[in-house]
């Protein structure tokens, strides 16, 4: 058999001996040197699709975040690698000595969010004639973090911007925070609720809180007609309904007649009934639906918002005294870019076009049943929270695709085998006659045939190792190998993009800096935990690799930032501590006039070991107090038989106990810069200090 020599990426005979093996070459290594930019990176990364007008590559190739949206300044815009580097670097050189990964907050972002979706519902109203206005609420749910839900109140509140709550904690919450709100915001009470739940909603009204009771099941309005009675509080009563209406997917599942919550029309029937009997029939003011989350189209909203305005007008029609329809959520957002509506990642339509259907639904259905227009309200959560969060995680090293080089002496073993020969042979044709779809199932037979004689103690892992290497030389040369590299995050997926792991939620992911060079790999990104699952190997667009750059691995400090964007609703809350990993450091960013155009108003470190080991019932103190007394036991009966022996075991005492002690402060996540072993139980304390600034002079202090 003729031996068979690379040549580029086609082969030539060198040689008549049928003794001979073919061992393909090394390929050289492809230009990787045409101009590249970060307009190219944003093109390829689909920044400008799912970032406008929030994100954006810039001169420097670093993402930028514009924080007022599409009214930022050129000079406002706000580097994301600046505040990496500020929050990363130590104290001693003027940073915050935080480690990642990293949760940025920008309230500017937030603010825009709100009054973006005021406007566009206050310019349909306007331009269509409509006779009431839009007043909608923040689901606590899709984010519960105190600063985010002050925030949204207070930019809220010169438009009646309001919270819906679901839950016991969640009510509490509102109540609190809307104490600081506009007194004629809503504070919509969903959920499943019991006498507690509904006497909390009760006492918010007497606390002078637009509090609205919205009945999820029937035997709900028992206990409200029961309770308010008792603590003589006039209840504004909603019950939320289940359309017939309900879009496919993923979001849809909670809408339609089967959906978890809501009263079918029977149920209304009677509920009407009931309060009619009692005289509390004016007390029903509110009409709550939800379509589903993510709703791709506007003709899917329509049809649902229309359907609800009529059971709106009946409503009015059986005498309730009907002041408002809730549409819920579904004011989706684009997360891959497309602008398409034909997947749970997409929508076709804007901010506008959503607004302006809704109001054209209701006021379409009302005057032709003449019926006075009722106030609009919405539970749009994803929508405003999603953009003003960013993840930021490092990526700490990066398996590349390695193949062994075999030596024709290393595979003459196939040779002395009638029937590896004959599996090489085959493959050998395959490859001279450029058969590309016979060399796939050759190769795929001659491993086979090798793992099996592994197996059976005939071949050694050295032979094992040099037919993988032929096999992945035959692949690359006919293009059928996988070139991915597996790029190791410093990160839990788990806890912190949980909804990827649950619901194969896609999000986008992208360096936030070297966009001005040509990414040299693709990649998927494997995360820290000891789960199978804790990989992200698909991305938006339907890609399953992701194009990123090379490590830098030649010890020169250069690390590698990424970046996952539109993840402000529901990650925090649903993460967990899968292996122990904590939630993230998280800092909130504002926009300034200084030189950086930014400044750090709040920063908290992320968990440490000793809060994750708590969160589970342990107790980090008692354990590290075992640990020391194990240590000392160990250390100082070995005995030293040398003069300073005693001496020498107190010192590893001392570093064994100073070592647990850091490890229990710091937080599990793998730490990139070198620590001392000398750091004490004060110093690892000092390091857990909030930071936080006056927003209007943005002066650091320390607490």
């Amino acid at each position: 058999m003729p031996a068979l020599a690379c040549v580029d990426t086609g082969y030539s005979f060198s040689g008549d001996n049928s003794g001979d093996v073919f061992i393909p070459a090394s390929p050289t290594s492809g230009d990787t040197s045409c101009h590249w930019s970060s307009s190219l990176s944003a093109s390829l990364y689909r920044i400008d699709g799912w970032g406008a007008p929030y994100f954006t590559a810039n001169s420097s190739g670093n993402i930028s975040v514009r924080p007022h949206g599409s009214d930022t300044l050129p000079h406002q815009d706000i580097d994301l690698l600046k505040i990496v580097k500020k929050v990363t670097d130590p104290k001693s050189s003027g940073g915050l000595g935080l480690q990642l990964p990293l949760i940025v907050r920008f309230p500017d972002v937030l603010k825009n969010r709100l009054e973006c979706l005021q406007s566009a519902f206050d310019f349909a109203i306007q331009s269509q004639g409509y006779d009431s206005h839009y007043q909608g609420v923040f689901p606590v749910k899709c984010n519960q973090d105190r600063f985010v839900v002050e925030d949204i109140v207070r930019f809220g509140s010169s438009f009646r911007f309001g919270l819906e709550a679901g839950s016991k904690p969640e009510i509490l919450l509102a109540m609190s925070c809307l104490c600081k709100g506009n007194p004629d915001a809503f504070l919509v009470c969903n959920g499943f609720k019991d006498a507690e739940y509904i006497s909390l909603a009760l006492l918010g009204r007497k606390l002078a809180l637009n509090t609205v009771i919205v009945l999820e099941q029937e035997e709900e309005l028992d206990l409200v007609i029961d309770l308010s009675k008792k603590m003589s509080v006039k209840p504004v009563i909603g019950l939320r309904a289940k359309l017939r209406t309900k879009h496919e997917g993923h979001f849809g599942s909670t809408s339609g007649e089967k959906g978890k919550f809501g009263l079918t029309t029977s149920q209304i029937v009677r509920v009407m009934r009931k309060l009619s009997q009692t005289g509390m029939l004016d007390c029903l003011q509110l009409l709550h639906f939800h379509i589903g989350s993510q709703i791709p189209s506007t003709s899917l909203l329509s049809d649902g918002v229309a359907e609800a305005a009529q059971l709106y007008c009946e409503l009015v029609r059986l005498g309730a005294h009907m002041k408002v329809i809730d549409i819920g959520g579904g004011l989706g957002i684009d997360y891959d870019g497309s602008k398409s509506g034909e997947s749970d990642l997409s929508i076709a339509y804007t901010l506008e076009e959503y607004a302006e259907a809704v109001v054209a639904s209701i006021r379409f259905v009302c005057d032709r049943r003449s019926v006075k227009h009722p106030v609009i309200c919405s539970e749009s959560g994803r929508a405003i929270v999603s953009h003003h969060s960013v993840l930021i995680f490092e990526a700490v090293s990066a398996v590349k695709p390695s193949v062994h080089q075999a030596s024709p002496d290393d595979i003459q073993f196939l040779l002395e085998s009638d029937e590896a020969r004959a599996n090489y042979e085959d493959l050998y044709a395959a490859v001279m006659r450029r058969d590309h779809e016979s060399c796939l199932l050759y190769v795929d037979q001659l491993k086979q045939r090798c793992v099996e004689g592994f197996k059976d103690g005939v071949l050694s892992i050295e032979q094992l190792v040099a037919v993988d290497g032929l096999c992945e030389w035959v692949l690359k040369a006919i293009g059928a190998s996988d070139p991915v590299h597996t790029y190791n995050i410093n990160l839990s997926v788990f806890t912190s993009i949980p909804d990827l792991w649950g619901i194969d939620q896609l999000f986008p992911i992208v360096p936030i800096h070297k966009l001005d060079q040509r990414p040299g790999a693709r990649g998927i990104l494997s995360d820290l935990t000891c789960d199978s699952d804790g990989k992200i190997d698909k991305f938006i667009g339907g890609e399953t690799s992701l194009p990123l750059h090379e490590l830098d691995n030649n010890g020169n400090g250069g690390k590698y930032f990424l970046g996952m964007f539109l993840g402000g609703a529901y990650e925090e809350a649903l993460g967990g501590v899968h292996n122990l990993f904590g939630g993230p450091s998280v800092v909130r960013v504002s926009q300034s006039d200084g030189p950086h155009s930014f400044a750090v108003t709040r920063a908290v470190p992320g968990q440490s070991s000793a809060d994750v080991l708590r969160a589970m019932h342990h107790e980090p103190e008692l354990m590290f107090q075992t640990l020391k007394h194990r240590a000392e036991e160990l250390m100082h009966t070995k005995g030293g038989d040398n003069e300073g022996g005693e001496e020498e075991d107190d010192d590893e005492y001392n570093n064994v106990a100073a070592c647990l002690d850091r490890s229990f402060h710091n937080m599990p996540y793998l730490a990139t810069e070198p620590g001392s072993l000398s750091n004490s139980l004060s110093a690892a304390i000092n390091n857990l200090g909030f930071y936080y600034c006056d927003e209007d002079n943005f002066d650091y202090c320390s607490a």
